[in-house]
């Protein structure tokens, strides 16, 4: 996934550097990170978790999908996106 679809005309940059942390999208309107975890995040609950956690703590949604979603239902993953955008930055 090299882009990110337009959703309700929202722009979303690929690969973002917020503090020391590099994030797969993030939407600057929404302060709205979205992390793609693939294989390599396998084992890596604690330090996604602290990640995810500064990245909160500095004003940032993070919303989080599976490689393998994004590969084999990339339409769910854009339904369930734009819901959460819809229940949570609106």
């Amino acid at each position: 996934m090299h882009s990110m679809p337009q959703i309700h005309g929202l722009d979303f940059d690929r690969q973002r550097i917020i503090g020391n942390y590099i994030v797969f999208f993030y939407c600057k309107a929404l302060g709205l990170v979205v992390e793609i975890d693939g294989i390599t995040h396998e084992g890596r609950n604690e330090a996604d978790d602290i990640r995810e956690k500064w990245l909160v703590s500095h004003g940032c949604r993070v919303i989080r999908f599976t490689s393998t979603a994004v590969k084999q239902n990339m339409d769910q993953v854009l339904k369930d996106l734009e819901e959460y955008i819809l229940q949570h930055c609106s």
